[in-house]
């Protein structure tokens, strides 16, 4: 949650604005965080995980469906475009 938090937080340890060092230490809090958060997941917890993300990925996709998503979205940025051009 504290690495969340922190990626999220508008507070840095070096502000954003100051070139390159202001996005360093995102570079490299955040991911060691991550690596941290995984480390303290139990073994048999972790192998639980990922036999249920393996059954997951297992399921059937909709490539259809997936591609109404799309083609909806294309659709309103085209409506927003048009709208925008005609005002």
């Amino acid at each position: 949650m504290a690495v969340a938090a922190y990626a999220l937080s508008p507070i840095d340890l070096i502000p954003d604005f100051i070139p390159v060092l202001g996005y360093v230490d995102d570079a490299v809090i955040v991911p060691a965080g991550i690596l941290l958060a995984v480390k303290l997941i139990p073994d048999d917890l972790m192998a639980e995980f990922r036999a249920e993300a393996a059954r997951r990925e297992a399921r059937p996709t909709s490539h259809s469906g997936a591609a109404f998503i799309v083609l909806l979205w294309l659709a309103a940025m085209a409506l927003v475009v048009w709208w925008l051009w005609k005002n």
